[in-house]
């Protein structure tokens, strides 16, 4: 068969050696996620028509009003890699602990974790803009055969074996990585199948494109707001155009097929960042870097950080190299003047 037509299904069994620790449970795990992304995808689909948009009433731990999708797609995704038996543990931005999974003989004999956010940009559903799910696998460092650890989730993004995402737009793609390269697959929804679509994904090496809720500029660190007056310049190939969806798996999924810098910067009101640094920066950091990109917090690699909690916060700048390495100049000019 032509890589052209290529499935997922296929496609992880072509490359399971590639997990040299892993009899086929890393490959199990995409599976999972895989089937999970096509339950969630199904309701996303037909949120318009039933009554799951809007919010569930309760707030999660980061204070924002989870939205009674975001609940689904969390019960969905853990009840998926729960009853596959490849998982130790999940953590999720919905859930304010980790879960801890024993297996079916209470044996903590899994070797993976994953970090989600089940349903990234979910304010934007009632409004039929595209949503999506972030994963990250890693595998544990606690003893095999005991329960999981605060210390199996607190590790650096340098050490993720799997990162990816899955995009709820105009078509159905799941991203990932295992870090050989990041693979696109689209969604044929009438069989249900996802295909190779987007083989070899890479960001260009520069971009025209600056993503960046230009609504808090007032709020923005110096540095940031002269990296926008230099993105917005009439000069060389300047100025660049502005999109910004407000929805990070949109963001980061154009600007890696267009070239292009997405930037969620700290500010006067999230003085450490908005975004998780487990569950949105590390995996999107890990697919930028493997797409030939570049991700830091605005002065050192976004995957060096240490984490300290399971809901911690960094500034976040990804995208096309050249961008991100701009922006960084502007932000260590600012600190030193």
């Amino acid at each position: 068969m032509s890589k052209k037509h290529q499935t997922l299904g296929e496609f992880i069994i072509e490359n399971q050696q590639a997990f040299p620790y892993s009899s086929g449970e890393l490959s199990r795990l995409i599976n999972s996620i895989r089937l999970a992304a096509k339950v969630v995808n199904h309701e996303v689909n037909k949120a318009g028509l039933v009554d799951i948009t809007g919010a569930a009433g309760d707030t999660n731990i980061q204070g924002e009003q989870q939205q009674k999708l975001d609940v689904y797609a969390n019960q969905k995704f853990i009840q998926t890699l729960t009853n596959r038996e490849i998982v130790c543990g999940i953590a999720s931005e919905e859930n304010d602990e980790y879960i801890t999974i024993q297996g079916h003989n209470n044996d903590h004999k899994n070797k993976y974790v994953v970090l989600m956010d089940p349903l990234d940009g979910s304010s934007n559903i009632d409004v039929n803009v595209s949503v999506g799910t972030i994963f990250s696998v890693y595998r544990r460092v606690t003893p095999v055969g005991t329960p999981v650890t605060m210390e199996d989730f607190l590790q650096p993004g340098n050490l993720q074996v799997a990162a990816g995402y899955i995009v709820y737009g105009t078509s159905t793609m799941l991203v990932y990585t295992t870090g050989h390269g990041v693979n696109g697959f689209t969604l044929n929804p009438a069989i249900g199948t996802y295909y190779l679509s987007h083989p070899n994904m890479k960001f260009a090496e520069d971009g025209n494109i600056y993503s960046v809720n230009e609504g808090n500029y007032a709020q923005f660190p110096q540095g940031v707001k002269d990296y926008i007056k230099y993105c917005q310049a009439e000069e060389e190939d300047r100025p660049y155009t502005s999109r910004y969806i407000g929805s990070l798996v949109s963001d980061i999924h154009r600007n890696m097929i267009k070239g292009g810098i997405y930037i969620y910067p700290s500010s006067s009101k999230y003085p450490d960042g908005k975004l998780r640094l487990l569950y949105e920066c590390n995996p999107m950091a890990f697919l930028a870097e493997q797409a030939g990109g570049k991700a830091s917090d605005g002065y050192k690699r976004i995957m060096d950080i240490k984490p300290t909690e399971l809901h911690e916060r960094a500034p976040f700048f990804c995208g096309s190299k050249n961008m991100v390495e701009k922006a960084e100049e502007f932000m260590q000019k600012a600190k030193t003047k």
